[in-house]
């Protein structure tokens, strides 16, 4: 028995060992085989519609798949990603070349509120500094951003092969999602039904914030960057990404781009501009992310709207642009192991019958006897003498 015992801890830990070496060693991996699971969740739906098409032919159905998934996301991703470095790159040239002046709205300032400007200054508040360091700023940012831009055409090559083995892994997980899902259902050593609804949490919760909060931040990112596009302003289709991209964080989201950018418009005399932007910022960027996000990702990740505020920012400082759906599955994860550990564990120590001192009568009748404790024989109600006559006899 013994050695069976030890046998059984020396294989548990050699599965501990190699499945940690493995890990290892795909570790510049583990995002697009992420990314390849997350695509295979979301087009596990439409795989079902074609293999029923082809009658069952799975390989076939999960190759057909796969080139719709690359038609309809990844080239349009790649198209949208060349036209932001074009921009990107273009508007770095026009802040380096002077034609946009940062530095603009600050005399303007000094110009409409020249009183204010001259107490500020007794303040010693000093606008030539102010200006000096918005143009560093400025010429930083830029500089910055080109030079990501930069080493991300460098790194082409890299994406490329990252690329490849998403959609690689993505057809096997298309054709053999069940089988594997079923497989790992009876290795891992939970319990199935644990499992079972562990495996379901991250399905929904994945689903969920990709579908939600991608179909948010993308009509909000489109409808700002049609309206920088009719307002005249520059790059819209830079400012439409980047506003899609930080439409992810919930309740700040794309105010960042499009706030400072209304308030350039009003003091640089462009009263009417800036007030349109407002408009459509405030009023129907707005209102997109407050009426959609809780019904298409609180309702359907079964999460407050603060959990998915924090963990979407916690995976987005973690894990960067991957981490806007790692931090909620995440979330998901945790809020489900402990309600399961809730269910099981707490209710069971509420509800334990062999535990004394719940009811006063089971307390009461759990209280050892003294007679037994004083080897004393046991008296019956009727031969004990009421105290009364005790007292009466002395």
């Amino acid at each position: 028995m013994l050695l069976r015992s030890f046998e059984n801890r020396a294989f548990i830990a050699l599965v501990l060992l190699v499945t940690v070496a493995l890990v290892w060693t795909l570790s510049g991996f583990l995002l697009p085989v992420f990314w390849a699971t997350v695509l295979a969740i979301l087009f596990t739906p439409l795989f079902q519609w074609v293999r029923r098409g082809m009658r069952g032919h799975n390989s076939l159905a999960a190759l057909t798949t796969l080139l719709i998934v690359f038609v309809l996301v990844i080239v349009p991703l790649v198209v949208l990603g060349g036209a932001v470095t074009q921009e990107a790159l273009g508007l770095y040239n026009r802040v380096v070349s002077g034609d946009i002046n940062v530095t603009e709205p600050l005399h303007t300032a000094e110009q409409l509120l020249p009183e204010l400007t001259q107490r500020a200054e007794e303040l010693g508040v000093d606008f030539d500094r102010i200006r000096e360091n918005a143009a560093q700023a400025a010429l930083a940012v830029g500089q910055g951003l080109a030079t990501r831009l930069l080493s991300v055409g460098q790194q082409t090559l890299q994406f490329v092969l990252l690329l490849a083995v998403t959609l690689y892994v993505l057809f096997f997980f298309l054709r053999d999602g069940d089988r594997l899902t079923d497989t790992l259902i009876r290795a891992l050593p939970l319990g199935d039904p644990r499992e079972r609804r562990l495996l379901t949490k991250f399905v929904a919760v994945t689903r969920a914030t990709v579908k939600g909060t991608f179909v948010i931040s993308a009509v909000q990112g489109a409808i700002g960057g049609v309206t920088f596009a009719l307002l005249g302003l520059g790059s819209p289709v830079l400012w439409g990404v980047v506003m899609t991209v930080l439409s992810f964080i919930p309740a700040i989201g794309a105010t960042i781009v499009w706030g400072p950018v209304a308030l350039y418009l009003l003091l640089t005399g462009q009263v009417v501009e800036g007030l349109i932007l407002i408009g459509v910022g405030a009023g129907i960027m707005g209102t997109v992310d407050n009426a959609l996000r809780p019904i298409l990702v609180g309702r359907d990740a079964g999460m407050p709207d603060y959990v998915i505020l924090l963990s979407t920012l916690g995976g987005l400082g973690t894990f960067g642009v991957s981490g806007l759906v790692i931090g909620p599955v995440v979330a998901g994860l945790f809020l489900t192991v402990w309600e399961l550990f809730t269910e099981e564990f707490a209710t069971a120590d509420t509800d334990d019958p062999d535990v004394p001192g719940d009811d006063p009568e089971e307390a009461a009748a759990a209280e050892p006897d003294p007679a037994a404790l004083t080897g004393a024989p046991k008296t019956s109600p009727d031969d004990e003498a009421p105290t009364s006559d005790v007292v009466l006899d002395l």
